[in-house]
């Protein structure tokens, strides 16, 4: 047995891990406010109540936006990881860019895995661009994330107030909700379920979430 034909397995058990013990439960553990107050407070205490629960959602968005950068800087390392791998096993020539477009290409190439069928390709992407926004901020991730994904932003919510002061800066209204973060595990443990070439192998991991929906 090839230590390639080893390695979709092991990267599914730890993504699996991960969400499992530390991203879920952190999530699930930070109070979030269904909407957010506004108007003139009748008191000291509601101001400081309202403002509270503005800062409790905003350190939740916060929170997701770095489990979602957290998941696509492991999920490239691992097919960076594999591709490699299976360079050696099929002499395969490796991306000469070895960005994260190319690894994903050329490893879901090599097992055959249709990145159209079930937005799979489409998720993986958009966990990777929302990973730049996150990291960078303003720029071209931001504007392409736009594009493919305008239901990350929602200016008429009323759950969310941005803490910087004016003028408004789209990747600080990004926002990254727990149905999000399931749809990256869900796609990233389905990719290398699909990717697992030995016996038994998860290829439906137990992760569900409507596209725009909530976890189901």
């Amino acid at each position: 047995m090839q230590t390639s034909d080893q390695l979709p397995r092991i990267f599914q058990a730890n993504l699996a891990r991960l969400f499992e013990r530390v991203i879920q439960p952190a999530m699930e553990a930070l109070p979030v406010h269904a909407s957010l107050e506004s108007g003139e407070a009748a008191t000291m205490e509601q101001f400081l109540d309202r403002a509270a629960a503005q800062v409790d959602n905003y350190t939740a968005n916060e929170a997701a936006k770095a489990f979602s950068l957290t998941l696509a800087a492991i999920f490239e390392r691992q097919l960076s990881i594999w591709a490699r791998a299976i360079d050696r096993g099929d002499a395969i020539d490796p991306p000469k860019s070895r960005g994260f477009q190319d690894f994903l290409t050329l490893c879901a190439e090599h097992a055959g895995i249709d990145l159209e069928q079930g937005a799979l390709g489409a998720d993986l992407t958009e966990m990777f661009m929302a990973a730049n926004v996150v990291r960078h901020g303003e720029g071209p991730s931001c504007e392409k994330l736009k594009t493919i994904a305008p239901a990350l932003w929602d200016d008429a919510a009323n759950d969310y107030r941005d803490l910087l002061a004016e003028p408004r800066i789209a990747s600080e209204h990004l926002r990254i909700r727990m149905r999000d973060l399931v749809r990256y595990i869900w796609a990233t443990t389905r990719f290398w379920g699909l990717a697992d070439p030995l016996p038994m192998a998860v290829t439906d991991p137990p992760y569900r979430v409507a596209r725009g929906g909530d976890i189901s």
